[in-house]
């Protein structure tokens, strides 16, 4: 018989609203765990939800509830009936909580309440801010929570003579779900091992720190500069070939000469030429654009490839199902509830089948499962602090920039000893990032990109394209309990390191393989940087003004992926607690953005609607949009706004009311959502009226003292002067030996269990442990100073 489900011994009750609460628990039910949904007479608001206004019928649900709802349960309550989950919540594992859920407000369903009567329980809270600190109850939506993570202006992203722009999407819901449910199931893991549970508090602010901007605060204070101040496109960027859009990008000295020469212009590569990559390109803008006009999508893309340029088509809503990559791979599954197209799970394992999804609830079906007798848990264990999820697991960490480091840094901030990777002449490619020359001493170690996304790891040097340098990498393999890789498939193959020859070193190994396209596929050795998996997976089509094409957001295809492949790396040792198999877990960047892009893909299946990028503007509050203000910004430029977003009538009549109820804005049309959606564009000539005579700090301290949602749009690398941060200890300041102290981002979750946090260590100079894992594989002294000589692994960079 087939092994159970990984996750099948796990009862989680969901008490969410909302996207983050419910893709939080579809992953969690996706694993195997008995989710049961807890909802109102009224029925969760996701049952009547379109992205795109389609019309519901009554008694049927709409199309995003049945991709999240999938393999959940349902049970009724009404809000006053809290003592009727007391025997569910008796033999439950976790419970997923969120404010937007109008349980949130029964006192006996608060978090601490839920905790002290039952003690076993993992308690996940999804929240704007966070439990605690002076932003806690503060009104907000995803929009704003983006502009106060400073993820609005990101990497400069968007033209300096419009508005910043905003990732579309409702990106920082999804993302802030994946790593509820990868935060909910590390403290399964210490519950299961001390039979005491906690309360797991996460902030969708620091979670969009976290995957919409590039370690800020790190680099503004170790290099005394922010790491890019000023917005422009990149180009090529989106361009419109002949017959659909396309994306190229040339973000390196070697990207952009072929791009040249690609495009018929090799006399434009000038390595003394006086102009930046970004600028010299935005000057030749209109000849790049005019020879990708003149060729198909396809003819560019393969051109492109051949050149090693990265590329894409811009995947939208509704092409994503015709691209043959997908195709190939069985990407897009059908619904079981209405058989819509939807992504399929972000990973796919070797040694068992995650089970397939089953049809959505309706409404109230499994309410009697809250009279059924189950075996009530206990909690065990009574000390102060439960330790760190990970104790005790070894990583090998061979990933490189940001995806697969920001999967391993968490695994190292909760405990795991992760050992990174690199060798003298292929080091880490963050650590190029360093915003120093060449020609200083130690500059390698100097990159504040590397430092915030390392911190916690050892590092070793090893050339595995030596044959010694690959006998140790096989010795070392041996003692991991999990290897993460991010390259290319083709770099693992080549050197006989796939799957099954890795498992032959480690029977019960879990490898965790994050290719950008996946194993497999006609795209399988494309590049993939960040802003290529956000191009292809619709990420990028959704963000920009409506009247220009598309703009990259250039940050979260990274980060996403490694939310994602921790999530399966967590479902497989879910697998090998049970039953001692370790596997591949399959976790391909491109697979993780469709999922969190998800929404585009079933409006247009199931409705057929295209979902366009709006601007600033979003399918959930209006108004909602960026407004300019009085004053000059830090850098002398008449470039400061504030976003503002309201999501219900309640706050329209306070809004109203702070800005001294004007004679426009007390027209009764406007009392209605659909009332302030028709006049959008009025109402943001009003307001932004308003805005413009007032700094962004009054217009703040106006709005939301009124209880509206607003922010300011800061620089990121302002994030660590946000009281709320501070509050909560997000920065922790860390001690490098050569670039000395800086704040450095912790996690954007708290862990009740660990109240004193995790200890956080600098990360680690080149090869700085060579000598300590070397002689745990049983080398000696003599054995490493060899290699040293001849190498194989070392302290400095060889080129």
């Amino acid at each position: 018989m087939p092994a159970p489900a990984p996750l099948h011994q796990y009862l989680i009750v969901d008490l969410s609203a909302g996207i983050a609460g419910a893709y939080c628990t579809k992953i969690l039910a996706d694993g195997g765990a008995e989710v049961v949904k807890i909802e109102s007479p009224d029925g969760d608001s996701l049952r009547t939800w379109s992205a795109s206004g389609a019309s519901i019928d009554a008694g049927t649900d709409g199309a995003l509830f049945s991709y999240l709802s999938s393999s959940k349960k349902s049970a009724v309550i009404g809000v006053d009936e809290a003592d009727r989950l007391t025997a569910l919540l008796h033999s439950a594992d976790a419970v997923i909580w969120s404010r937007e859920s109008p349980f949130a407000a029964v006192e006996s369903l608060t978090p601490a309440a839920l905790l002290a009567a039952h003690p076993h329980l993992v308690v996940t809270t999804i929240t704007p801010f966070g439990l605690e600190g002076p932003w806690s109850d503060r009104a907000a939506t995803e929009f704003t929570v983006q502009a106060w993570s400073g993820g609005v202006v990101g990497l400069g992203r968007g033209a300096p003579d419009r508005a910043p722009i905003h990732i579309g999407g409702q990106i920082g819901e999804w993302f802030g779900g994946a790593y509820a449910s990868a935060a909910t199931l590390a403290a399964l893991r210490s519950a299961a091992s001390t039979g005491r549970g906690q309360i797991v508090d996460l902030s969708k602010l620091e979670t969009a720190v976290a995957g919409l901007t590039y370690h800020p605060v790190t680099f503004l204070e170790l290099r005394e500069r922010p790491f890019r101040s000023e917005r422009s496109i990149f180009v090529p960027g989106v361009a419109q070939a002949a017959d659909g859009m396309v994306a190229l990008g040339a973000a390196t000295a070697q990207q952009w000469s072929d791009l040249c020469v690609l495009v018929g212009h090799p006399e434009w590569v000038d390595p003394d030429a006086p102009l930046a990559i970004t600028a010299r390109a935005g000057e030749l803008a209109p000849q790049i654009y005019e020879w990708i006009a003149e060729r198909t999508v396809e003819d560019v893309a393969e051109q492109a490839t051949a050149f090693r340029i990265p590329n894409s088509p811009v995947v939208n809503g509704a092409n994503a199902t015709d691209m043959a990559h997908f195709g190939e791979r069985g990407t897009f599954v059908k619904n079981p509830t209405a058989g819509f197209s939807q992504p399929d799970r972000p990973y796919t394992m070797s040694a068992f089948d995650l089970p397939r999804p089953e049809a959505a609830p309706r409404l109230g079906e499994h309410t009697a499962i809250l009279t059924e007798k189950r075996e009530a848990k206990a909690a065990k264990y009574t000390g102060e602090s439960i330790g760190l999820p990970f104790e005790g697991m070894r990583v090998l960490d061979m990933t490189a920039f940001w995806a697969g480091p920001s999967c391993s840094h968490i695994l190292a901030t909760l405990g795991a000893e992760v050992i990174h990777l690199e060798s003298t002449s292929r080091p880490d490619g963050t650590r190029m990032i360093a915003g120093v020359p060449m020609t200083d001493e130690l500059w390698w170690e100097k990159s504040p990109i590397f430092s915030g996304l390392n911190t916690n790891k050892k590092s070793i040097t090893l050339n595995f394209q030596t044959e010694r340098g690959q006998e140790l990498l096989r010795e070392l393999i041996k003692t991991c309990d999990v290897l993460v890789e991010n390259y290319t498939p083709r770099v693992l193959d080549q050197i006989g390191l796939d799957y099954e020859s890795v498992k032959a070193l480690r029977d019960d190994i879990i490898m965790v393989r994050m290719p950008g396209f996946g194993l497999d596929g006609p795209w399988r050795d494309k590049a993939a940087f960040a802003y290529v998996i956000e191009d292809a997976s619709g990420l990028t089509w959704l963000t920009g003004h409506p009247d220009q094409n598309p703009v990259e957001p250039y940050t979260i295809g990274d980060p996403n992926a490694g939310i994602h492949a921790l999530n399966g790396l967590l479902i497989a040792l879910a697998h090998r607690d049970s039953t001692g198999e370790g596997t591949l877990v399959e976790a391909s960047m491109v697979d993780a953005a469709l999922n969190v892009a998800a929404e585009q893909f079933i409006e247009y299946s199931a409705y057929g609607a295209l979902l366009n990028r709006q601007g600033n503007r979003g399918p959930v509050a209006a108004p909602q949009n960026l407004y300019q203000t009085s004053g000059l910004d830090e850098f002398g430029r008449d470039d400061n706004w504030v976003a503002i977003a309201v999501e219900t009538d309640d706050q329209w009549a306070a809004l109203r009311t702070a800005i001294g109820s004007p004679e426009w804005a007390t027209d009764p049309a406007l009392d209605t959502a659909a009332g302030r959606r028709a006049a959008h564009d009025q109402v943001d000539e009003r307001l932004g009226a308003w805005c413009r005579e007032r700094s962004d700090d009054d217009i703040v301290a106006a709005l939301w003292e009124a209880g509206v949602p607003v922010a300011k749009v800061i620089q990121p690398h302002r994030q660590a002067g946000l009281e709320q941060l501070q509050a909560r200890g997000f920065f922790a300041q860390v001690t490098h030996p050569v670039n000395g102290t800086a704040s450095h981002t912790t996690l954007p979750v708290r862990f009740s269990g660990t109240p004193e946090g995790p200890t956080m260590r600098s990360a680690p100079l080149l090869g700085e442990h060579n000598t300590e894992i070397l002689t745990g594989l049983g080398l000696s002294a003599a054995d490493i100073e060899v290699l040293e000589q001849n190498k194989i692994i070392g302290t400095k960079l060889a080129f």
